[in-house]
């Protein structure tokens, strides 16, 4: 077992390009060799392109859970729990692996999105798995001046998680300005999907992330972004990670 990485405020990351499953391109964020293995309580982040013929067939994992959230696109989920979910662009699927499951993602023709696994803490590893399935149309939206943001995890979403987590998908237009709000006590990151930005000042590019820990980083455009905010509060417990598993 390995303690967490230790988390650098204002640290920027670039994703690496990387293979998984059957011929689905990723950009990976962590965990990488020579670089960020996790940023508790999170344990993976991957950006995926799936093109036909290519996939998640079935496969196990344990000890941590998971959301799917698509762009475009859309995938179909089944698991040895009964499960047999279409998920499509703009809706999320949470799976909790807990002591164990089996699952295959699927998708019917090119699809874009984010896969993020958050760590069970201990106390929960070997809790009974479970499915939800979150359409596009019951994931609220924070309307502001010059953007908006989808809360894929947070106040109003029907999406439940075992750790207390923040998740939006924020758009910005050309010139516009919102703060990233990192409560006491919690940490994460802010990726770039499309366009550029700046957060605290620091230019972000497509494929970039930026650490952020308690208190209010300004997120800024010039041309248009959409980005992801993903903050949760740490664990601090060691973490093993084994392919599938996280025990």
């Amino acid at each position: 077992m390995n303690p967490p990485d230790p988390i650098v405020p204002g640290e920027v990351r670039t994703a690496q390009r990387t293979l998984e499953g059957e011929g689905v391109e990723v950009l990976r964020l962590f965990p990488v060799l020579r670089g960020r293995m996790n940023l508790d309580p999170f344990v993976l982040f991957d950006h995926f392109f799936l093109e036909p013929g290519t996939g998640f067939p079935t496969h196990p994992h344990r000890g941590f859970e998971a959301i799917t959230y698509l762009f475009d696109g859309c995938m179909r989920h089944r698991d040895n729990l009964g499960n047999d979910s279409l998920v499509t662009a703009g809706g999320a699927q949470r799976f909790t692996a807990g002591r164990g499951i089996e699952h295959s993602e699927m998708p019917d023709g090119k699809t874009r999105g984010i896969q993020l696994w958050i760590n069970l803490p201990r106390a929960r590893k070997h809790r009974k798995p479970g499915y939800q399935a979150v359409p596009a149309g019951t994931i609220p939206v924070r309307r502001f001046d010059g953007g908006e943001a989808r809360v894929i995890v947070g106040p109003g979403s029907p999406l439940q998680l075992q750790t207390p987590v923040h998740y939006e998908d924020i758009r910005l237009d050309a010139g516009g300005e919102t703060p990233v709000e990192v409560p006491a006590g919690w940490q994460g990151f802010v990726y770039v999907v499309d366009g550029a930005a700046r957060i605290d000042a620091q230019a972000l590019q497509p494929g970039q992330a930026m650490t952020v820990v308690a208190g209010a980083h300004p997120l800024q455009t010039e041309t248009g972004v959409r980005a992801l905010a993903c903050l949760g509060r740490p664990h601090g417990e060691p973490v093993y990670q084994h392919g599938p598993w996280v025990d």
